[in-house]
């Protein structure tokens, strides 16, 4: 039979294949093979090479990390190129709580919460209670019969423990943790000489074979199938070899992950001990909450893992490339990162050479704090090539306004609101998925006018105008320059000016309300900025030329030293102006370290019943046609 070039795996080609064949045998050739059971036969064995050649197809995509389906088998596969997936993590909270020893027989000097569970929610999230625990036994003194726990981190999860026994004579042994969601960063593993033996040895997690030697009393770890962990013990050359009959204790928190974020009340539920050996049960206060729970996360995704172990493989512990800067981050020294941008000074205008800039979003709050900062700048050291320094700047939001109308055939919809609605919805999903939320992201103009006019059957078209938006901290009472990159060109609307618009804000020396203003100069290229005032028919009032420049080229207003005293908008409690412009394309682009989103709040949406559509009005005369362009107020 001569080798068939099959194109697709198909059924009726297969079966076709094997008929040819048959039938250039003689023994077959006055046979009906449509009519007759031979027909049967042939559809057996072609049913039969169909499923073999199915199999072998999902087999062979198994065996390449890019085009497994399997998460075990995903997971072996980055394991052999030295990735270990994250875990799923606890969620975290701070509490304060007090205990009165007042009512003791004999005075204690100190009390200890020990470890394990310390409180649960007091009301059921997600339909669900949840435990909080501490990982240590934490040991307060008692100053005038009151003990007190102050800043205590709680992490959600139930605290489990296994023991195992080294048989040396199993040359097969594993010790493998049985539960799955195990947050790994909380697992703790003791070992005895013996079950019996008094004095503990504690072995800490390695994530490689960086200055372990025969003496280092490390484990490593590894995920197997079902989402369980497998501890793996050294062998004598690379971390310290256990010993027949040593005795180990593993103890971990089994967590719900994202689920229990957000959490602000608890009630006690530990196990106090004083000094004296007393259980204390009562004259305990009611739990404080001093920060909400968060930080919760569910295991690495797929996705995830074919994206980061690829490139952990190449970067090979060192951070030279600003890809390698963005794989060493997310996956080893900050986990919590949910978009990240690496870019080199000498992009910068003007260049800062030798340096490397780093802006990450966290999955929790809009900013990452000053201590994480200085913490991943020290441990960036260890990989980074010398003489390069790196610096994590801030997040910078570069917010996208829509006002859109949009036409509906008020026969096909029960109401506007019910459309609206559907709209709201749609953009709100958009709004939320990665191709907005990250770094690099690009808003697609016309994408988004398909979004809309795909939410329901009864639209007919929309007209959209967007304008791009930043947010300006100020620095209340202090002489201060500032910069303001928006990454997008700006569109000219008017050459007599103001084409960008403000909120209002105040500075030394001048008691009315100011907006900021521009006028473009005769090559349209720059420009300069203004401070205006309106007047009660709300006509502007120059109050102030040239207090800076403005680049519409780059996107960039740069303000020349200026004291503000105060402003009408606030981002995260800090006083700040808003100011905004058209873009010159109406697709936005998030240039290096700017974060797109799309501002649903500041937005609107106008809906209007198309006339024409609807037959209301079908020569049109009395159709409402809306504006392609922006509004021509002056100010936010």
């Amino acid at each position: 039979m001569s080798l068939v070039n099959f194109t697709k795996l198909d059924f009726d080609q297969i079966k076709r294949s094997i008929r040819d064949y048959i039938k250039l045998n003689s023994n077959f050739t006055d046979y009906d093979f449509d009519g007759s059971n031979l027909s049967v036969l042939l559809d057996i064995l072609a049913y039969n090479t169909y499923i073999s050649s199915y199999n072998a197809n999902m087999i062979s995509n198994e065996v390449f990390i890019d085009s497994a389906t399997l998460r075990e088998n995903v997971v072996a596969l980055a394991r052999n190129i030295g990735y270990i997936p994250r875990s799923r993590k606890s969620s975290k909270a701070n509490i304060t709580f007090f205990v009165d020893t007042t009512g003791s027989s004999i005075s204690p000097f100190t009390l200890t919460l020990k470890k394990g569970i310390v409180a649960t929610t007091t009301d059921t999230f997600n339909g669900n209670g949840y435990t909080f625990c501490i990982l240590e036994d934490k040991t307060v003194i008692v100053n005038n019969n009151i003990g007190i726990f102050d800043g205590i981190d709680i992490y959600e999860g139930t605290y489990a423990s296994n023991s195992f026994i080294v048989n040396s004579n199993d040359p097969n042994q594993r010790f493998i943790l049985p539960n799955a969601n195990i947050d790994t960063k909380t697992i703790s593993v003791l070992v005895k000489d013996s079950q019996d033996s008094t004095y503990i040895k504690k072995f800490n997690l390695s994530e490689d074979l960086f200055n372990v030697d025969s003496t280092s009393r490390v484990f490593f770890l590894q995920e197997i199938e079902d989402q369980r962990y497998e501890i793996i013990f050294g062998d004598g050359i690379f971390g310290q070899k256990l010993e027949n009959n040593n005795y180990i204790e593993v103890s971990y928190l089994v967590t719900s992950g994202e689920e229990a974020n957000n959490i602000n009340s608890f009630t006690y539920s530990g196990i106090i001990y004083d000094n004296n050996g007393s259980l204390v049960t009562s004259d305990i206060s009611l739990v404080s909450t001093n920060f909400t729970s968060d930080g919760g996360s569910e295991i690495e995704s797929l996705a995830s893992i074919k994206k980061y172990a690829p490139r952990t493989y190449a970067s090979q512990n060192r951070a030279v490339t600003a890809t390698d800067y963005e794989t060493i981050i997310a996956t080893k020294l900050y986990p919590e990162t949910e978009s990240i941008t690496v870019f080199g000074g000498e992009d910068l205008n003007p260049p800062e050479f030798g340096k490397v800039f780093i802006a990450i979003k966290p999955y929790f709050g809009p900013f990452v704090p000053n201590s994480v900062k200085d913490n991943l700048k020290r441990q960036l050291r260890s990989y980074s090539v010398a003489g390069i320094v790196p610096e994590i700047i801030d997040l910078k939001y570069l917010y996208v306004e829509f006002d859109s109308t949009v036409y509906y055939d008020s026969n096909l919809a029960p109401s506007a609101d019910y459309v609206k609605n559907i709209i709201s919805k749609n953009i709100e999903k958009y709004s939320d998925s990665t191709e907005l939320n990250r770094y690099g992201a690009r808003f697609k103009y016309s994408k988004f006018q398909k979004i809309i006019d795909d939410s329901n059957n009864s639209i007919t078209s929309n007209i959209t105008n967007i304008q791009i938006r930043r947010d300006l901290i100020i620095k209340p009472n202090a002489l201060a320059q500032y910069e303001i990159c928006f990454g997008n060109k700006f569109h000219i609307k008017d050459r007599n000016g103001y084409n960008i618009k403000s909120s209002g804000f105040k500075i030394k020396g001048i008691a009315d309300t100011l907006y900021f203003g521009d006028l473009p100069g005769s090559d349209l290229n720059k420009g300069s900025i203004f401070l205006f005032k309106l007047n009660t028919g709300s006509q502007p009032v120059v109050i102030r030329s040239a207090v800076g420049t403005i680049d519409y080229e780059k996107g960039e207003i740069i303000l020349n030293a200026i004291i503000f005293t105060e402003a009408e908008k606030a981002v995260q409690n800090q006083p700040a102006i808003q100011i905004s412009a058209i873009p010159k394309s109406n697709d936005v682009i998030g240039l290096q370290d700017l974060y797109l989103q799309l501002d649903i709040n500041n937005s609107s949406i106008d809906m209007v019943i198309d006339t024409i559509s609807s037959g209301s009005d079908v020569s049109g005369s009395t159709y409402f046609s809306s504006s392609s362009y922006s509004n021509g107020n002056l100010v936010r």
